[in-house]
């Protein structure tokens, strides 16, 4: 073994198989400076040895580790890419889609990434698309703007979390849904090769209030139009302000038949597209807007004022609700809290039935619908009662059992 010391490190210098190797050990200590110099001799020895079988096994005289597999490969068909090579075009493709990965603000901003896709999916609601951007920037913030798409983990979204620490969870939280759905669509779009699992921030605040019949009735009777429509409507059928908005004339079936029916074409998902009964009260506002807007074929439900080709937006109704509680003197509530009511209120009709209410509302997931459902306390006594009724008769039978058991032991004592 040769090492030699330069300044305060030690180096090595060797001969192997008629090629010279000189490296630095990066140590101080010479101990530690030969064991370096052992180790680095076993690993070209062990290569060596291992190319030597490959060109054996695959009967040539060269052979190339690919870049990708890291496999060996006959030298005489290679793939090479740039100074790269590769042991097949797959390897080859393979290292490509990996290298040419966009980082997330690449992603999120660049053209036909996830903020041009947002605008376009999202133009009649810029209430999301706002939410999203806000979302954008508060990523670009963040460490998490220059990591390629398949380096981001959930562990990378809990730093976000500790970084933006000082705000409220639903403000955290505007971040990790946007990089959630960021990434959701970069697998749909085959960018990723399977789903990044994003955790949010506990402790959000849920719209779990319910509005009173009182209440219910002091609001909308201070409404105005068409605001006061479209919160009846939420208020029956359980809509979102966004669905409510996006109602078109061909989306309503008006009929003795039916007693009327709304479709909902557009939304967050596939459940969220879904076809409900219309309540009677529904029904009535309706058929009242068909014919006074002269029975039309096409067209919105609810037009803005200044511009009939268009729809009213949460910005637009957002001073009509306002007004309606300054007027009526109903404590604060946000406008989703009308469809929290509607699916409380269905919940309870259903008999808590999860799947039904999940139905209605267009939830994809359970988990969300059971924040809708809440039994009373008269239905979860019923279900002790039960429960203790069983309970009872198990324990009297075991207890005859055990009776019995003992009088055949007293018997047999006596004996």
């Amino acid at each position: 073994m040769s090492i030699y010391k330069r300044g305060n490190v030690y180096w090595y210098k060797f001969m192997l198989h008629g090629e010279l190797i000189r490296q630095s050990t990066n140590q101080g200590n010479d101990k530690k400076a030969r064991n370096a110099e052992a180790k680095h001799r076993a690993r070209l020895t062990d290569e060596k040895k291992e190319r030597d079988e490959a060109r054996e096994h695959l009967g040539c005289a060269e052979v190339l580790r690919c870049h990708e597999c890291e496999k060996l490969f006959n030298a005489g068909k290679a793939v090479r890419k740039t100074s790269n090579i590769f042991c097949s075009p797959g390897c080859a493709a393979a290292w490509e889609k990996k290298n040419a990965m966009p980082t997330l603000q690449q992603f999120l901003e660049g053209e036909h990434g996830f903020i041009e896709y947002a605008e376009v999916r999202h133009k009649q609601k810029p209430g999301t698309l706002r939410y999203y951007k806000q979302g954008r920037d508060m990523l670009f913030k963040s460490d998490l703007a220059g990591l390629r798409l398949d380096e981001i983990t959930d562990e990378h979204a809990q730093r976000f979390c500790a970084r933006y620490s000082a705000l409220s969870p639903s403000g955290i939280n505007r971040g990790l849904r946007t990089l959630r759905r960021a990434l959701s669509l970069a697998f749909q779009w085959g960018r990723l090769d399977k789903q990044v699992r994003i955790s949010l921030a506990p402790g959000e605040h849920q719209r779990d209030r319910v509005l009173s019949e009182e209440e219910e009735e002091a609001y909308l009777n201070a409404c105005p139009q068409p605001w006061k429509d479209c919160a009846t409507i939420m208020l029956d059928e359980g809509f979102r302000p966004g669905e409510v908005f996006a109602l078109r004339w061909p989306h309503v079936l008006l009929n003795d038949d039916t007693k009327g029916l709304i479709q909902i074409v557009d939304g967050k998902t596939k459940a969220a597209r879904r076809i409900l009964p219309m309540t009677p009260r529904v029904y009535a506002l309706l058929q009242a807007r068909f014919d006074a807007a002269g029975k039309p074929e096409d067209g919105w439900i609810f037009t803005r004022s200044d511009d009939p080709s268009k729809h009213v937006t949460d910005a637009r109704t957002k001073g009509q609700h306002r007004k309606a509680l300054d007027d009526s003197g109903v404590k604060d509530f946000v406008p989703y809290t009308l469809r929290h009511t509607a699916l409380t209120r269905l919940g309870e009709a259903a008999g808590n039935n999860v799947f039904a209410v999940a139905q209605i509302a267009g939830h994809a997931s359970l988990s969300t619908t059971k924040r809708y459902v809440h039994p009373q306390a008269e239905a979860i006594n019923r279900v002790f009662a039960a429960a203790k009724s069983q309970m009872g008769t198990k324990l009297g039978t075991v207890a005859k059992h055990t009776v019995k058991k003992l009088g055949n032991l007293k018997t047999r004592n006596e004996e």
